[in-house]
């Protein structure tokens, strides 16, 4: 990488898209992206130059174990609480499981078990009664849980990071234990 650069939301932004909080990559980045590779813009003109000190996180890709999936909580949806993992559908198939049946999900923070339990494999939230946990895969079509009508990271005090990771089973592997207050 040569250099990076903070996009100047200003001037590269789709327009009439400022009350928009959540289609960043619609309104910002595709959008700027398109710019600068039609020519309309320099790499220069996409905003500031950012320093050196840009760290990039170490990638971990998930894998599978037995018949346990391995994988990471890179990002959180940060309006609704629901976990996202880097497990992607390709993988999560090999469980052979299908929705309705249950999955078994243990979340650790530095090795520590903060969440262990059983959810349903949901096509959508409506599946299960309110407060409930369910597990979905996210519109990047990666494994994913939420609570319905609530947020989980906040319920379980989940986070997200690469100390952050996840285990997932067909029900019932791992024994199942109260998360912690």
């Amino acid at each position: 990488i040569d250099a990076v650069r903070e996009i100047d939301e200003k001037i590269n932004r789709r327009h009439n898209s400022r009350q928009s909080y959540t289609f960043h990559g619609r309104d910002v980045y595709a959008y700027t992206a398109a710019k600068l590779a039609a020519g309309k813009i320099s790499f220069e003109e996409v905003g500031r130059l950012l320093p050196d000190s840009v760290v990039a996180w170490p990638f971990q890709r998930p894998l599978i174990v037995k018949d346990t999936i391995l994988g990471n909580i890179p990002v959180l949806d940060p309006q609704f609480g629901n976990i996202w993992t880097n497990i992607p559908d390709s993988l999560f198939k090999k469980l052979s499981l299908k929705a309705g049946e249950e999955v078994e999900v243990e979340i650790t923070n530095n090795k520590v078990p903060l969440f262990a339990g059983r959810m349903k494999l949901v096509n959508t939230f409506g599946e299960v009664p309110r407060g409930t946990a369910l597990a979905y895969m996210n519109s990047l079509m990666n494994f994913s849980l939420a609570l319905n009508e609530a947020n989980f990271a906040d319920s379980f005090k989940i986070g997200s990071g690469p100390e952050w990771n996840i285990r997932v089973s067909r029900c019932c592997k791992f024994n199942t234990f109260a998360p912690r207050p």
